[in-house]
């Protein structure tokens, strides 16, 4: 059996053969998951642990004062909205904070395809 191809010739087509072996590992490799980073149940408790955090704060700085001055439930009721307010807030962040990470993740995506 003689060959009829040169030593360069080879070298060339093992290069190609390379290339096309590493573009078929790369089309098979798979996608990380946009949804992995972020469990939805896990920030669901996260933002109810947030909010209640809030009003428990508010309610406690609330009845501390009323206890201190002897006041009718005033600060109370004042300070239990402002914790229901910066829950509120808190929540806000943290879904603004996902919602960018998620889209950024994507994006990434989106590039890698093109």
């Amino acid at each position: 059996m003689t060959d009829d191809l040169s030593d360069e010739e080879r070298k060339r087509r093992l290069a190609e053969l390379e290339v096309r072996i590493a573009a078929a590992k790369q089309e098979l490799e798979p996608k990380p998951r946009v949804d992995a980073t972020v469990d939805q149940a896990q920030l669901a408790w996260r933002m109810v642990i947030e909010l209640v955090a809030g009003l428990l704060i508010g309610f406690g700085m609330g009845y501390g004062l009323d206890r201190l001055f002897g006041t009718l439930p005033v600060f109370l009721v004042l300070f239990t909205l402002l914790g229901l307010v910066a829950g509120i807030r808190t929540m806000m962040r943290s879904a603004r904070e996902v919602q960018e990470t998620q889209a950024a993740a994507e994006a990434a995506n989106e590039d890698e395809r093109d």
